[in-house]
């Protein structure tokens, strides 16, 4: 039995998700006529209290598109130095918009609203301008950490006095959701723009959505024809994306505490230095001094337990759909020996 812990990027359609996408109504997405592609994007739009959604190939695309409408060449993005956009989209702020970046040291990821204010450039012509703030929630190098209420409305608050528009890529952001019982809406109210992943923990083969006034969702689907992100007959995959909301957010929970299962077994090894605090479906160890985390993750794909290696000396595992009590049970037998 292979145990697929590497990413929750693995899940695979259920049964009841196949049957969906298999009966979906289909047209020509480009010229706006698959109908549902049209009910993901409304359906969404209407959850997170947003005037307008985009169907996108996937999270990267998504926070590069938004990027891309809310920045101009010459200027800069503010971003936990942790930030996905940062680190794993492929220089893509740098070659898609032309814009710079400055990095922040925040807690697990999480910033806060005095980071950000001393982050502000001056008016003065030798500044970089500061022109957008990004959030992660959860934060996925934090390991899967999650902004509290009362920070992202602070944040909020400020970002909105400077005239400064606030974007988050929450490609994990149901797995916040169902943890803190905070609602879409409420993420609606605090951002300018939201990037929401369907092919993570939600179990969609692929896709993301990405949210915002009309006017900027009007700019977003020229950015994404330009990048060659305009679909077809998407239905298919957006019917998975509407299956995966109307069925899969509350079990993310299972995720969670699957994961938190993971961690009390991992704590006892004797080979584990640490672990960071689990909130959501992922667990990072950080490996007694001496010990390469490529070679632990070697060492254990022997044993049948799929991991990824997340720096030098430390180690991810990710719960998700795929991952049920029966592997949970050989993940402890295993990797107890």
């Amino acid at each position: 039995m292979k145990i697929e812990l590497r990413s929750d990027t693995f899940t695979l359609p259920t049964p009841g998700m196949r049957e969906a996408m298999f009966s979906a109504p289909l047209g020509d997405d480009v010229f706006g006529e698959d109908p549902t592609v049209n009910a993901l994007e409304e359906k969404v739009a209407k959850l997170f209290n947003k005037e307008a959604a985009l169907f996108c190939v996937s999270g990267t695309q998504s926070n590069q598109i938004a990027i891309s409408v809310h920045v101009s060449k010459g200027q800069e993005v503010i971003c936990d130095e942790l930030s996905h956009i940062y680190l794993y989209e492929g220089g893509g702020i740098m070659a898609n918009a032309g814009a710079s970046v400055k990095l922040l040291k925040g807690d697990l990821g999480r910033l806060n609203v005095s980071q950000i204010k001393a982050a502000i450039s001056p008016d003065d012509i030798h500044a970089c301008e500061s022109r957008l703030v990004s959030l992660e929630n959860t934060v996925n190098k934090g390991g899967g950490s999650i902004y509290a209420s009362e920070a992202l409305q602070e944040i909020s608050d400020f970002c909105r006095s400077v005239d400064i528009p606030l974007h988050l890529d929450g490609a994990r952001i149901f797995n916040a959701i169902v943890e803190t019982g905070q609602t879409p809406a409420q993420f609606g109210g605090w951002f300018d723009s939201i990037s929401i992943c369907l092919s993570k923990g939600l179990g969609a083969p692929i896709g993301s959505i990405l949210v915002g006034s009309k006017e900027f969702i009007k700019k977003a689907r020229r950015v994404r024809k330009r990048l060659g992100g305009g679909w077809r007959q998407a239905g298919l995959l957006a019917a998975a994306g509407i299956y995966a909301l109307d069925h899969q957010v509350e079990r993310l929970k299972e995720d969670h505490a699957r994961a938190r299962v993971i961690a009390s077994v991992c704590e006892k090894l004797p080979w584990v230095k640490a672990i960071l605090p689990v909130s959501t479906n992922i667990v990072i160890l950080e490996l007694q001094a001496g010990l390469a985390s490529v070679d632990k993750v070697a060492e254990l794909k022997e044993k049948g337990i799929y991991c990824a290696p997340f720096g030098p000396s430390y180690v991810r595992f990710v719960t998700h759909l795929g991952f049920d009590d029966t592997a949970l049970q050989a993940f402890t037998e295993r990797i107890s020996k």
